[in-house]
């Protein structure tokens, strides 16, 4: 099991340093998020100045940018790093899509899946010097003068990543990416009775297995050096929660498990009520979505819970633990690889 570095969202020039350290105590990977910074940028800086990790986007929000946007700078990125950069894409919300962005919210499954075979017939025609001809029902490209084409790089098989929560995401990963970013907000119920059965029935349509697409999850835990420090992880873990089930994209979580309260926490979050959200959420829920253990077990019980389920994980966050030594960050990495 690969163990992820995720980047935290702060200022870029931050992140040649923090992937040094990363590596130093002996992270895999290092990925960021479309949050207050663009995410690509800080994937230029770490690469260049820590070459031993990969490197991902988990994720980048596809629709604001064009196909043609997102392949030329992910060609970049694979040509600077010399093929250690994964492409992670998410459709994000509704609102966030037609709100935050101003662009259009249409079919996004669907949508992403074009865009997916945009970008690989455009790399295609960079990489082979083949004419360029997409026609889609969201994308059509058609023209690629010499003035405007990267011409080959070393590395062209660029992995595509997609985050999803439901069925059909899930489906679409197995039949047509590398990689599956698993939301932080899941179970292990969830994943077995979900997930993954939906990705292996779109592998098998695509003449593929499961073992084809790289599974990775951000990880809530609860984790402490004391019993003071363990609640106070849960009391943050418990909130994270709320937030997420009082979106509507991921009731299907609540629905598997039957947890009810998925209309009352949206009401909630309209009204603005996010402290008092959390105590809606059972210790049943924290215990179904964390993972909750001592520091000095945490890496155990995080590869006893996911197995093979997943190659990839990451900290989602360390809420409450404290600040970690080197040693104790060295010493939980080790124990989670296995």
């Amino acid at each position: 099991m690969n163990v992820d570095y995720y980047f935290p969202p702060g200022p870029p020039t931050e992140a040649p340093a923090l992937a040094r350290r990363a590596a130093a105590l002996g992270f895999d990977g290092f990925f960021t998020a479309e949050l207050s910074h663009d995410p690509f940028f800080p994937l230029l800086l770490a690469g260049v100045a820590e070459p031993s990790l990969d490197l991902g986007t988990a994720i980048a929000v596809a629709f604001p940018r064009s196909p043609m946007v997102t392949a030329q700078i992910s060609w970049d990125l694979a040509a600077v790093t010399g093929g250690r950069f994964r492409l992670g894409l998410g459709t994000q919300v509704k609102a966030h899509i037609t709100r935050r962005f101003s662009t259009n919210w249409i079919s996004p499954g669907p949508r992403l899946r074009e865009y997916i075979l945009a970008l690989r017939a455009i790399w295609n025609t960079w990489q082979n010097s083949v004419p360029l001809r997409f026609e889609g029902g969201f994308y059509q490209f058609s023209l690629m003068t010499p003035f405007f084409d990267p011409g080959p790089i070393a590395y062209p098989d660029v992995p595509v990543y997609i985050a999803g929560v439901g069925p059909w995401m899930s489906r679409m990963a197995g039949e047509l990416c590398h990689g599956f970013h698993v939301h932080p907000f899941h179970t292990i119920r969830y994943l077995d009775e979900v997930v993954l059965p939906n990705m292996a029935a779109g592998a098998e349509a695509a003449g593929r297995t499961l073992d084809d697409v790289d599974r990775a999850a951000s990880v809530f835990v609860i984790t402490g050096h004391d019993d003071e420090e363990l609640e106070t992880a849960r009391r943050g873990v418990r909130q994270q929660i709320a937030f997420y089930a009082s979106t509507p994209t991921y009731r299907p979580v609540l629905e598997l498990h039957g947890w009810e309260m998925g209309d009352r926490l949206t009401a909630m979050s309209k009204r603005g009520e996010w402290a008092e959200m959390a105590d809606l959420v059972t210790d049943d829920m924290v215990e179904a979505v964390a993972v909750t253990a001592p520091l000095a077990d945490l890496g155990a019980a995080i590869r006893e819970r996911y197995g093979n389920r997943v190659q990839r994980v990451g900290y989602y966050t360390m809420l409450g633990g404290g600040p970690l030594s080197e040693a104790e960050w060295t010493s939980l990495i080790a124990a989670t690889k296995g």
